[in-house]
């Protein structure tokens, strides 16, 4: 009953939240000078805070992205903004509300939904779950040019998942990382930290080619891996966490960062400076910084339709239980954005991710995920196989093998519907259903092949910006 209390509270303040930035995005029209139609005759060159002109396509779409660049170059298009300093492809689709004042440009966007989650719904093994929950989270950024080539920006991002989903974090099968009351999570997912994002960013452009850039967040996320999943257009519709979130992107949240980097045209090279360990149990505070571990990215943008990165990292002491341990890191993902009409869109991302420790296992991960949009319903679906460990999967030793790894297979496919509009704010109707195929020596815990079902109340702002086409 307080879980459910808290949630209605959540979606409250969420809602009031999105239409009071509503508001102030149909405001901003009164303390701006008019931007000209971009569908009006240009010629083909014409740049506005650098972004060449064909990243501009409708009248609906061109007022706020000529107003907007991206958040650590004044001569890109928003729509590559990602998660830290991540790119995404130019063509990706932006769910937000947009607002500004004569000096500040302010977006905000987010993602709520109100879910019944059963891990295994015909009771096949003894380690599935079943809960009602509403993971959540809500990001706020603004901007402001400095000078002739200067641009500042500052992020935060906050998730309630600590009240609406527990300390436990949600059911999730063959999911690890962190930890509750001291012990391991295991076929859960944990929640995020109350304040998951707070940062500051400073870009110079030297050029229109070339831009350097610094970024501080405390918390943050240091240079390592592809935009976080719930940052991903080919990931927004589904509710959980990949089950390789600690071989791709858990280094999303991390109490201390500071990151370089470099762009020349549509190259990137950065690297970062960080906290290893991961945030402890009490999500409503913050850990204390560390800089004891370091990452490098390289990034390349081959065409607006396409987001490429390869990085690396050295992690200190990630896990709380096991403080000695070192990790090696490395990921390489492709991500890919098509416009296919006026409202369709489909967004793909290919990712590996791989774990090598010391005198331990050495792990794989790969995730492959789509998004279909057209108009008012979204199909979607995702594949992973991952490595997991004995101790990973919390077993005994005697029995499963000391160092054992195995291999676990997932197969998620979901639907979500658009139900209706308040304001600019999506209310959406989901189902999904994930089919696990789970390793002969498992199946007396799992079963031979459990399959999850989740059904979603999804709240999320409308398109903002639809991208670049080619």
């Amino acid at each position: 009953m307080k879980r459910n209390k808290i949630i209605l509270s959540v979606l409250t303040f969420w809602v009031t939240l999105s239409l009071q930035a509503q508001h102030g995005e149909h405001d901003h029209h009164t303390h701006t000078q008019p931007v000209k139609d971009s569908t009006q005759a240009q010629p083909k060159q014409q740049h506005v805070h650098g972004i060449d002109s064909t990243h501009q396509h409708t009248a609906q779409e061109g007022h706020q992205a000529m107003n907007m660049s991206h958040a650590f170059s004044r001569n890109l298009p928003m729509n590559r903004n990602g998660s830290g300093t991540g790119w995404l492809p130019d063509a990706s689709p932006m769910y937000g509300y947009m607002f500004h004042t004569p000096k500040w440009m302010y977006m905000l966007h987010g993602n709520l939904f109100l879910r019944y989650n059963n891990q295994d719904i015909a009771g096949k093994g003894s380690r599935g779950g079943a809960q009602f929950d509403a993971p959540n989270w809500v990001m706020g950024m603004g901007q402001r040019t400095v000078g002739k080539r200067g641009l500042f920006r500052f992020s935060a991002m906050l998730s309630l998942d600590p009240l609406t989903v527990g300390g436990a974090g949600y059911p999730l099968l063959f999911q690890s990382g962190e930890t509750w009351n001291g012990k391991p999570l295991v076929d859960r997912q944990h929640p995020h930290d109350l304040f998951s994002e707070l940062s500051l960013g400073y870009s110079y452009s030297l050029s229109k080619d070339a831009d350097v850039f610094a970024y501080l967040g405390y918390p943050g996320e240091p240079a390592f891996g592809p935009v976080a999943f719930m940052h991903r257009p080919s990931s927004l519709y589904n509710p959980d966490a990949p089950l390789g979130h600690h071989w791709q992107d858990a280094t999303h949240i991390v109490f201390g960062v500071t990151t370089a980097g470099f762009r020349y045209k549509n190259f990137k090279l950065e690297a970062s400076n960080f906290t290893g360990q991961e945030p402890d149990e009490e999500r409503f505070g913050f850990d204390r910084p560390r800089f004891d571990s370091w990452s490098a990215r390289l990034s390349f943008n081959p065409s607006p339709e396409w987001a490429l990165q390869v990085s690396k990292a050295w992690v200190k002491g990630p896990h709380l239980l096991d403080p000695d341990e070192d990790v090696n890191k490395t990921t390489a993902s492709v991500v890919h954005a098509k416009r296919l009409g006026e409202n369709a869109f489909l967004n793909s991302t290919a990712l590996w991710g791989y774990n090598y420790s010391a005198d331990h296992h050495r792990e794989h991960s790969v995730l492959l995920e789509s998004a279909l949009a057209l108009r008012k319903t979204a199909i979607y679906g995702k594949y992973e196989w991952v490595q997991k460990s004995t101790e990973e999967l919390v077993l005994n030793e005697e029995t499963y093998g000391h160092g054992s790894v195995f291999p676990v297979n997932a197969l998620t496919l979901g639907v979500n519907q658009n139900l209706f509009k308040l304001g600019n704010t999506n209310v959406a109707l989901g189902v999904q259903g994930t089919w696990y195929g789970v390793d002969e020596k498992l199946q007396s815990l799992y079963g031979k092949n459990p399959v999850a079902l989740q059904t979603y109340i999804r709240i999320y702002p409308g398109l903002m910006s639809a991208g670049a086409r080619r």
